[in-house]
């Protein structure tokens, strides 16, 4: 199960990149996108995200 990112309250800062440890986590647009083949679902990037736009999948 990968992470998933609300595409509203992402505010495009990418310290979620920056904190990814399997660089799952890109920008599209100003907006973070996850390749779900490289998300390890360590929830680094839930910790990270100072906007909370980022939680696990249901």
């Amino acid at each position: 199960m990968v992470v998933k990112i609300d595409k509203d309250l992402c505010v495009g800062c990418e310290t979620c990149v920056d904190e990814c440890p399997s660089e799952a986590i890109s920008m599209v647009g100003g907006i973070a996108e996850v390749d779900k083949d490289k998300c390890v679902d360590c929830n680094t990037c839930i910790d990270a995200c100072p906007s909370a736009a980022i939680s696990p999948a249901d």
